[in-house]
C-alpha cells in the first residue's frame, strides 16, 4: 500500500481523510487506485495536479515508481510563469 497525502481541499471527497492508502507500484496507478476509491476525486485529478514523489516535483508522469516507503503528495497544480 502506498500512502497518498492530499491538500485539505480535498478532504470533502475522502470522508475527511488528508492520507489515504492505495495499492498501487506507480503513480499513474496510485491517481486510478484514487478515482476507483473516490470517485469525487475524478475532476480535480483529471483537471491537472502536480504529485510530489519522495521531495520531488515529478514531471515524467504517470509511469514514475512508488514504493510502499514512498513519500507521496498530491497538490494543486503549479504552473510557471
Amino acid at each position: 500500500m502506498v500512502e497518498i497525502n492530499l491538500w485539505s481541499g480535498l478532504r470533502r471527497f475522502t470522508d475527511g481523510e488528508l492520507v489515504v492508502e492505495v495499492e498501487a507500484d506507480t503513480i499513474g496507478k496510485a491517481l486510478d487506485a484514487l478515482i476507483e476509491k473516490y470517485p469525487g476525486l475524478a475532476p480535480v485529478i483529471e483537471a491537472g495536479i502536480s504529485v510530489a514523489v519522495d521531495g520531488e516535483i515529478t514531471t515524467a508522469g504517470r509511469n514514475i515508481p512508488v514504493r510502499p516507503d514512498s513519500e507521496v503528495y498530491l497538490m494543486r497544480r503549479l504552473k510557471g510563469g
